[in-house]
């Protein structure tokens, strides 16, 4: 009977420890930092910049790679427009995300039925020249709090991962090599 059950219980996959986030100013190395991903990383699809014609199209040739190379694939978007475009997860502040993101306590708090959330941003980013950041210490206290596994981003890279010791974090810069 403990077989039987065990079957048709839907393995979930692990937690990525690794995520790659897509954007504009990535996108034209992707192909090569999708190959150069460990296996059983994560990939975020965001490319806000595309109409959603391109969007999709972009999408679907990323998603093949990703997928081939053993990386989980989330599409920012809803849940319903995840699971129609093939991804195995979505992105956002919406409530049903499997990865939220969150920058503050207040925003944590609302991270209830996600895998994972993404709290940013750590340290300073390229792409918020200036903005205020958590540091490690509010960072961790923050991690804390927390009532799903949390995701390190903002200024992530190998190094700063290590330098935070911190097991899970997600980059865009990080990757542009």
């Amino acid at each position: 009977m403990e077989r039987c059950y065990s079957d048709a219980v839907p393995r979930k996959k692990p937690l990525p420890a690794i995520w790659l986030l897509s954007d504009a100013r990535n996108d034209a190395v992707l192909e090569r930092a999708l190959m150069r991903l460990p296996r059983g990383s994560g990939f975020v699809f965001r490319h806000y910049h595309l109409p959603d014609d391109e969007r999709r199209a972009r999408f679907g040739a990323l998603a093949r790679i990703a997928k081939a190379r053993g990386v989980t694939v989330v599409l920012s978007g809803s849940a319903a427009q995840a699971r129609q475009w093939g991804a195995d997860g979505s992105y956002g502040a919406h409530a049903n995300a499997t990865l939220a993101t969150a920058h503050s306590l207040r925003e944590l708090r609302r991270v209830t039925r996600a895998a994972a959330v993404l709290l940013s941003p750590v340290f300073p980013t390229r792409s918020h020249p200036g903005g205020k950041v958590l540091g490690p210490l509010q960072f961790r206290m923050l991690a804390a709090r927390s009532p799903v596994p949390v995701v390190a981003l903002g200024g992530m890279n190998p190094a700063a991962a290590r330098r935070l010791k911190w097991p899970r974090w997600a980059g865009i810069d990080a990757f542009l090599r």
